[in-house]
C-alpha cells in the first residue's frame, strides 16, 4: 500500500524558511521522479516542483524559482522541499507524490494528508 507522510509545515513570517519532508512507503522511490504539489482554498492543486530519479535535474514552478529547492534521499525513501523567502502566496497545503518525466509528472498514487504552510505576519 502506497503512502506519503508529509511533515514540516507550520506558521512562518514572510521572508522566513521552512523545510518540508515527505516519507514514502509501498514503493521504491529511486524508481521514480518525486514531486511536490500545493493547493489552497482559492487555487487548484499545482505542481511546485519535481526531482528526477538521479536528482540531477529539478523542475520548479516559475513562482518559486530562486526560493525553493528539492532534494531526495532514496535510502530513506524521503524527498525534501526547502522553502526560503516565503511569501503570503505560498500559503497552501503541500503534498508529495511520484511521477514520470515523460508524463509531465502526473501524480501516480493517492495523496497523503499533506502539510499546511501558512505565511503570515
Amino acid at each position: 500500500q502506497v503512502q506519503f507522510v508529509e511533515s514540516g509545515g507550520g506558521l512562518v513570517q514572510p521572508g522566513g524558511s521552512l523545510m518540508l519532508s515527505c516519507v514514502a512507503s509501498g514503493f521504491t522511490t529511486s524508481d521514480y521522479a518525486m514531486t511536490w504539489y500545493r493547493q489552497s482554498p482559492t487555487n487548484p492543486r499545482e505542481l511546485v516542483g519535481a526531482i528526477t530519479t538521479t536528482g540531477g535535474v529539478t523542475k520548479l514552478a516559475n513562482s518559486v524559482k530562486g526560493r525553493f529547492s528539492i532534494s531526495r534521499d532514496d535510502l530513506k525513501n524521503t524527498v525534501y522541499l526547502q522553502m526560503n523567502n516565503l511569501k503570503s502566496e505560498d500559503t497552501a497545503e503541500y503534498y508529495c507524490n511520484a511521477g514520470r518525466t515523460y508524463t509531465n509528472y502526473v501524480p501516480l498514487y493517492p495523496w497523503g494528508q499533506g502539510t499546511q504552510v501558512t505565511v503570515s505576519s
